[in-house]
């Protein structure tokens, strides 16, 4: 069994293999990031480590989009992946006191934390998962784009700019016809992968979830083998942060806010509704509200109480059912 530890970056590969953490022993090589080098690497390992693929671990850490090809590349050859949370690895940096930050360096405190902490193999999305969740990402780059058009021409109309706003008109049509495709191009996904299409009218039949939302939380929690709600809600930042010391220090709960930004603002939204039209959900803030709680405490609460209702909707793969009696909307 042999540890490496990688530093992804766009141009090149830090690799460390450390041969004895004790002793100190250790041997480093640096590839580029190009996949007609990744055989070189991976021989090179087996050459040096006397290793078969299937005895390897290798240690990345989540950097973007560069580690991606990568990991799944040593995946498909039978190397033990893991893929690493970055907050997570510079905490267990300082903790050890390292100050000094280097390429070589974090490939080596990749490879202790791997060795230290032994952390869970990385699995790979399914195909049509991680295929959906790039629409889903375009989609909601284009509407960004769509909205900074929208305030331009906002300003030249005020303005009275009017070959400003001939422009950005051309603009906009342009990325209203790209948005339609691409909302298409996605219901077509749902489509031709039933698994997901049956998934998303699962999540569709709580109330509060709706077309838009459906398909990102379907995209999330079929991204992983998550196996609990509890589990599900830490990953997307939802689980409440408590800070507590002795008798002065009681400051109120708050959400993690890890894990993606996109989703808990769809969230946000959904769990608004929710406690007015979701009959579990809605029981849970006026409960809540009656103990005394903030607003947005309340509200975080409705958004993790929603979450936790996907995840045991899709678990038992039957529709909805309120466990309270359905409310008066006010």
């Amino acid at each position: 069994m042999a540890h490496i530890g990688i530093d992804v970056s766009k141009n090149k590969l830090d690799c460390m293999w450390v041969r004895d953490l004790a002793a100190g022993k250790v041997k480093p090589k640096v590839f580029p990031n190009r996949r007609d080098q990744y055989p070189e690497m991976l021989r090179w390992l087996e050459r040096n480590t006397g290793e078969a693929p299937e005895t390897l671990h290798v240690y990345l850490e989540a950097t973007g989009i560069y580690h991606e090809p990568l990991a799944y590349w040593l995946h498909e050859q039978g190397v033990r992946v893991h893929v690493l949370n970055p907050a997570q690895v510079r905490s267990h940096a300082k903790g050890m006191g390292v100050r000094n930050k280097t390429d070589r360096k974090d490939s080596m405190i990749l490879a202790r934390y791997g060795i230290e902490r032994a952390p869970r193999r990385w699995q790979p999305e399914p195909p049509e998962v991680r295929e959906l969740k790039r629409l889903l990402s375009r989609l909601e780059a284009l509407e960004q784009d769509m909205r900074r058009e929208e305030n331009r021409l906002e300003k030249a109309r005020f303005s009275e700019d009017t070959l400003a706003q001939a422009s950005i008109d051309n603009v906009l049509q342009a990325l209203r016809e790209e948005h339609r495709r691409l909302q298409q191009q996605i219901d077509d996904h749902f489509d031709a992968h039933h698994h997901l299409k049956r998934d998303r009218a699962l999540l569709e039949s709580i109330p509060g979830i709706g077309r838009v939302l459906s398909a990102s939380m379907t995209a999330t929690l079929r991204s992983r083998a998550f196996t609990s709600a509890r589990q599900a809600a830490a990953f997307h930042g939802l689980a409440p942060v408590l800070e507590e010391s002795g008798t002065t220090v009681r400051r109120p709960s708050r959400l993690a806010k890890i894990g993606s930004s996109r989703l808990r603002k769809a969230l946000y939204m959904a769990a608004v509704v929710a406690t007015r039209y979701n009959p579990d959900v809605r029981h849970q803030h006026q409960r809540l509200l009656t103990r005394g709680k903030a607003k947005m405490s309340a509200i975080g609460a409705a958004m993790r109480k929603l979450l936790h209702i996907a995840f045991g909707v899709l678990k038992s793969q039957t529709p909805y059912q309120a466990r309270h009696e359905t409310p008066c909307t006010p």
